[in-house]
C-alpha cells in the first residue's frame, strides 16, 4: 500500500519555532518530523521515525557484520549495580534520580555498563564463552543544564552502546579494533565525515578512549590536529613541557613595585616601562605567572579552592579543568571565597607565602596550588608577590617555589606543538557521533565478573564500551543537508525512496500517478504519494522541497503526453521524461 498525504499523519509549518537555535532544529520541526514535549525532549513523529529507523538499520547491519548481538534493556534501573561502583554519586546532578512507591531508589540510565556486566556475569563463566560482545539501541536519559539545539544536546535521546568481553587484555585490543572499524563503516554509509581524536574517559574510566567527531561549526567539542596525523579532544591534549634548566647561576628574586597593575597587560606595559629586561628583549605576557583561584565542589557537597599557575598569555579551559579535577565541579572563585581567604590580594597572587620564603613552603592561605607543565624546573618568571602593587621579578621554579601537583588546564592554542611530534596543531569545532572505550576490568571487579580460564585460575574479564549517539546522527545529517527551501536527505536514510507529486484537476495525472506508485513499489521502492486534491501545486512543491526526500516525481501537465519531470533534490536538476523511463531510471538506481 503507498503512503499517501491525504491520510498521512503530517503537518509542516510555514514558520519557524521560536526556540530553534540551529538548523536541524528548525527545519525537522517545520518539516513534521519531531515536535517538542518540553526542553530537551521531542515526540517522534512518523517521518521522523522512518529515517531513525534507517539509520538504526546500518547500525544494526553493521554491528552483526562485526559480531555482536542486540540484547535490550530496561531504561528505569535499580541503584544498586551503579552505587556498586561509585557512579550513583559520581554523576552527581547529570542523572534522573526517583523512587518507587516502597521508597526504593530507581534513575533512568544514562549508560548501561553495569546491567550490561551484570547479565554476563548471571551468565558466563568460562573463557571458552568468550570473546563476546552484545549492543541495544536504547533510549538515555541525562539531566542537562542546558539542552539545546533540538536533537544536537538533549535530555531523552537514542544510542547505540555496544559491549566487548574478553578474558585476555590482547582480545580486548582485537575487540577494540573490530567495533573502530565497524564505526568507520557506518559513518561512511551514512555519508557523515569524521575524525577519529584521543579522548579523555571521564566517568566511564579506562585504559584508551577515541572519539568520532563531525567537523562542523555548531559542534559544542573543540579539537585540535596536526598534518602530522595527530588529533585529539583539547580535554585530552597533552603540553609538551620544556625541560628543565639549571638555575645555579640565574640572578636572585627581586621585589619591585608595580602599582595599579591587576592584569596581565598592565603589569607587561609598567614592566616594559619601569622594570626593562637586561638582555633588551621586550616582556610579554608569556613571561609572567598568573595564579587563578578556582572553586571545586566536591560531591558530598564541599567546596575548597585551588590556585592553579600557568603562564600570563593562556587562560584556564573549564572543559579542560573538569577533567583535570574530576568529579568536582569546577568554577572561579567568588568574591566570598576571597573574602574568606584575606592571604589571598586580588591582581598579586603568588604562588608563596611572602618574599623569600623557603622553598617549598606552603603559602599562607593553607590553599592547593598546582601549576601547567610549562612551569618546569629552573624557568623564570614575573608573579605577584602577595602584596597591593607589587610583583617578583625574577622568581626560578624549583629554586624559589614548589607545588603541590601539575595539572593540564591551561587553554590550547593553534600553534601548540603536538605531543608525538608531528608538527603545529590547528583548533577546529566538532561534534562527538560515536565514542570507544576500552574499559579494562573497572567494571568487572566492582561487580565480581571473573571466568575460568584454561588452567582452571579465576580471572576478572576485561571490557570494552562502545557507543553511537543514534538521534544525534540524525540531526547532524539534517544540519549537513539542506538548502534554503528545506531538508535533502542522503538517499541511505531517506524516508522514502521517491516521493511523487500529482498536480492539476485533471483526473488523468492523478491515474497516471496511481501507476506509476503501483510500478516503483513493485519493483520495491518506498513511495511518498503527495494525492492531496485540492492542495496547490505550489504547497506541494513546497513541501517536497521541505520534507527533503532526495528523488521527486511530478505528474502534471505532460501526463497527457506520458511524461513526466524527474527532479533531483540533491543536485536541483529537473528532467523530463517519458514515464517508463523514469522508472527505469529510479529503479535503476535503486
Amino acid at each position: 500500500m503507498p503512503t499517501r498525504l491525504s491520510n498521512y499523519f503530517l503537518r509542516t509549518l510555514r514558520e519557524d519555532p521560536s526556540d530553534a537555535e540551529v538548523t536541524s532544529h528548525r527545519l525537522l520541526v517545520r518539516a513534521g518530523y519531531i515536535r517538542r514535549q518540553a526542553p530537551g525532549i521531542f515526540a517522534w513523529l512518523p517521518l521522523g521515525l522512518r529515517v531513525k529507523n534507517r539509520i538504526e538499520g546500518i547500525i544494526r547491519e553493521e554491528m552483526e557484520a562485526a559480531g555482536a548481538h542486540e540484547v535490550h534493556f530496561p531504561a528505569l534501573l535499580p541503584r544498586e549495580p551503579y552505587e556498586a561502583t561509585g557512579r550513583w554519586e559520581e554523576y552527581g546532578d547529570g542523572i534522573f534520580r526517583l523512587k518507587d512507591r516502597k521508597d526504593a531508589d530507581y534513575l533512568l540510565a544514562p549508560t548501561h555498563e553495569e546491567v550490561f556486566t551484570l547479565l554476563v556475569k548471571d551468565l558466563y563463566s568460562s573463557y571458552k564463552d568468550l570473546p563476546l560482545a552484545i549492543y541495544q539501541i536504547q533510549d538515555k536519559y541525562r539531566d542537562e543544564a542546558r539542552p539545546r539545539a533540538g536533537l544536537l544536546r538533549g535530555r531523552e535521546f537514542t544510542m547505540k552502546d555496544a559491549y566487548s568481553f574478553d578474558y585476555t587484555d590482547e582480545g580486548l585490543d582485537r575487540s577494540y579494533q573490530a567495533q573502530r572499524d565497524a564505526y568507520e563503516r557506518i559513518f561512511s554509509r551514512l555519508g557523515l565525515d569524521y575524525v577519529i581524536v584521543q579522548a579523555d574517559a571521564g566517568a566511564m574510566g579506562g585504559s584508551r578512549s577515541e572519539e568520532f567527531l563531525h567537523p562542523t561549526p555548531v559542534g559544542e567539542d573543540t579539537f585540535v590536529r596536526s598534518a602530522g596525523g595527530y588529533a585529539a579532544n583539547v580535554e585530552a591534549f597533552t603540553t609538551v613541557a620544556p625541560p628543565s634548566r639549571s638555575y645555579e647561576k640565574l640572578t636572585p628574586q627581586e621585589v619591585l613595585d608595580t602599582p595599579g597593575t591587576p592584569t596581565i597587560q598592565s603589569l607587561v606595559e609598567l614592566a616594559n616601562e619601569r622594570h626593562p629586561r637586561p638582555d633588551g628583549r621586550a616582556w610579554t605576557a608569556a613571561d609572567t605567572l598568573k595564579n587563578v583561584v578556582l572553586a571545586l565542589t566536591h560531591l558530598d557537597g564541599t567546596r575548597d579552592l585551588v590556585i592553579v599557575g600557568l603562564p600570563g598569555d593562556r587562560d584556564v579551559d573549564l572543559k579542560r579543568a573538569e577533567v583535570a579535577f574530576a568529579p568536582a565541579e569546577v568554577e572561579a572563585a567568588t568574591d566570598e571565597d576571597f573574602a574568606a581567604h584575606p592571604g589571598l590580594v586580588k591582581g598579586y597572587i603568588g604562588p608563596w607565602a611572602e618574599a623569600g620564603a623557603v622553598l617549598g613552603e606552603k603559602s599562607s592561605t593553607g590553599i592547593r596550588y598546582v601549576v601547567d607543565p610549562r612551569v618546569a624546573d629552573g624557568s623564570g618568571w614575573i608573579t605577584g608577590a602577595n602584596i597591593a602593587g607589587k610583583h617578583v621579578f625574577g622568581l626560578v621554579a624549583g629554586r624559589d617555589f614548589g607545588w603541590d601537583g601539575v595539572v593540564e588546564v591551561a587553554e590550547v592554542k593553534a600553534g601548540d606543538p603536538a605531543p608525538d611530534g608531528s608538527g603545529p596543531v590547528e583548533l577546529a569545532r566538532g561534534m562527538e557521533i560515536g565514542h570507544v572505550f576500552q574499559l579494562g576490568r573497572k567494571y568487572a571487579e566492582a561487580l565480581g565478573l571473573k571466568v575460568l580460564d584454561e588452567n582452571g585460575k579465576l580471572v576478572t574479564v576485561t571490557m570494552g564500551s562502545y557507543g553511537i549517539g543514534v538521534t544525534r546522527i540524525m540531526a547532524i545529517i539534517a544540519e549537513e543537508n539542506n538548502d534554503e527551501k528545506g531538508l535533502i536527505w542522503p538517499e541511505s536514510i531517506a524516508p522514502f525512496d521517491v516521493h511523487i507529486v500529482a498536480t492539476g484537476r485533471d483526473d488523468l495525472a492523478y491515474r497516471v500517478a496511481e501507476d506509476t506508485v503501483g510500478r516503483l513499489e513493485a519493483a520495491g521502492l518506498d513511495v511518498l504519494y503527495d494525492d492531496r486534491p485540492k492542495v496547490s501545486p505550489g504547497v506541494k512543491f513546497g513541501d517536497a522541497e521541505l520534507i527533503g526526500v532526495p528523488k521527486v516525481v511530478v505528474v502534471g501537465r505532460g501526463a497527457a503526453d506520458g511524461e513526466v519531470e524527474l527532479w533531483d533534490r540533491r543536485t536541483g536538476e529537473r528532467t523530463t521524461l517519458a514515464i517508463d523511463d523514469a522508472v527505469a531510471r529510479l529503479t535503476a538506481a535503486r
